[in-house]
């Protein structure tokens, strides 16, 4: 059986000030969908990072779902692969900006 997917950061960044939100995050999203084994949980991992890049989001939570994608075995080559494919249909800056921030999680500095 694959392993359970449990997440907290609702609760533990906004459990006072929403609950509700905060359960919707750690109970459904996570607990329910991210629990769910139609899909394996590598293929997963790739939808969101691509969902996130494609609309523009390449902030913590990309940098989150990237490093959750390298957990869960997608590896730097194929997230290479993925980030080159999706630049055409989601935007060559958008591409840059998933690049840097998956450098960073596969260990690739930049040398500055």
């Amino acid at each position: 059986m694959a392993e359970k997917i449990v997440q907290t950061a609702g609760r533990k960044q906004l459990g006072d000030f929403a609950p509700e939100f905060a359960h919707y995050n750690d109970d459904i999203l996570f607990g329910e969908n991210w629990n769910n084994t139609d899909i394996d949980l590598k293929t997963r991992c790739i939808i969101t990072v691509v969902s996130l890049i494609s609309r523009g989001v390449t902030d913590s939570s990309l940098k989150y779902h990237l490093t959750n994608a390298k957990d869960h075995g997608v590896t730097q080559k194929e997230m290479a692969a993925i980030i080159t494919h999706i630049s055409f249909y989601c935007g060559w800056p958008l591409a840059w900006a998933a690049f840097n921030m998956a450098k960073e999680v596969y260990g690739e500095q930049d040398p500055k």
